[in-house]
């Protein structure tokens, strides 16, 4: 289905969100469509782990390494330089890409089995708050997204972390469900975004 340019509909280790493969522009456009959010914004892939990360990323800054190795997986998102030749959509012009594993064994397990990244913007339209449940889901969303894996549902609370690793040094672009002592614990560098990037909007 993802390779014939569906949406997937799946749980994270915060909130649903929608997958589709990231390398296919018309499904990206689709997915844009879905969530009705602008073509500037960026949007986030998912990993089943780190040695997928060079099928999206150009390559993986020494903070950026150290913290993947503590956090994930887990609900952190690293900014990293993206690699070439990605979509524009993918990545709104920017030059990086955010990339996480989620903490949620079914997903993972899904991604491993693909063996590629998929996208994974929360399961909501641009600026509503996103959704923690399948059921709720498939109400807002009905037969445009093509399929749901229903786990039951997500806990919530905080978004993921979003950490910039392609500045020296590494910023925190949006405080989230890992806090910021326990990211200076492992990179005591890290200093605190001063404007509004567009990374920091990634619902």
């Amino acid at each position: 289905m993802l390779n014939s340019g569906g949406v997937l509909a799946l749980p994270t280790e915060t909130f649903y969100a929608l997958a589709v493969n990231p390398f296919d522009e018309a499904a990206l456009a689709r997915l844009f469509s879905l969530k009705e959010r602008p073509a500037s914004k960026p949007v986030l892939v998912l990993v089943g782990d780190p040695a997928m990360l060079p099928q999206v990323a150009g390559e993986v800054p020494a903070a950026g390494a150290r913290l993947l190795a503590r956090f994930w997986p887990g609900p952190l998102t690293l900014i990293l330089p993206a690699r070439g030749g990605l979509p524009e959509l993918l990545t709104g012009g920017s030059g990086t890409i955010g990339v996480r594993v989620p903490r949620q064994t079914v997903t993972c397990r899904l991604l491993t089995s693909l063996g590629f990244p998929v996208t994974g913007t929360s399961a909501n339209r641009s600026g509503a708050a996103p959704l923690v449940e399948a059921a709720a889901v498939a109400r807002e969303f009905g037969d445009r997204v093509d399929l749901i894996l229903d786990a039951g549902p997500c806990p919530g609370g905080l978004p993921s972390t979003i950490v910039d690793v392609t500045s020296i040094p590494p910023r925190l672009v949006r405080a989230g469900a890992v806090p910021l002592a326990d990211l200076r614990a492992v990179v005591p560098e890290l200093v605190l975004a001063e404007t509004r990037p567009t990374w920091q909007k990634t619902r």
